[in-house]
């Protein structure tokens, strides 16, 4: 069974970066197309960025373009997103999602979900 594992998230000031990376617990990641969501309190969750299987298409939403920068290494089993000028709305949990379609990780329906790793950029 597909599992996503999230990790690099935590406190950071305004205008500093992080980095969140989701690796898949079969080593299989390179299989799939992947994206982050983001949720933040009382808020609906977001696509933010998403990539294709080789890592040669890459997709953002219009807020992160310019700060954000989602990469791939499949040898290495994972896909980071390079969060930089990190404003106090970035503050969210982010989610890590995996599908064969890509289409499905763009639209939010992808069949594979992490728990999640929370973000929080302090103004």
């Amino acid at each position: 069974q597909v599992q996503l594992i999230e990790s690099g998230g935590g406190l950071v000031q305004a205008g500093g970066s992080l980095r969140v990376s989701c690796e898949e617990s079969d080593r299989a990641l390179g299989n799939y197309a992947v994206g982050w969501f983001r949720q933040a309190p009382g808020k609906e969750r977001e696509f933010v960025a998403a990539i294709n299987w080789r890592g040669t298409n890459t997709y953002y939403t219009d807020s992160v373009k310019g700060r954000f920068t989602i990469s791939r290494d499949n040898a290495q089993n994972t896909v980071n997103l390079q969060m930089n000028s990190l404003k106090s709305e970035d503050t969210a949990r982010y989610y890590c999602t995996a599908d064969y379609e890509l289409y499905a990780v763009r639209a939010g329906t992808g069949s594979f979900w992490g728990q999640g790793t929370q973000v929080t950029v302090s103004s």
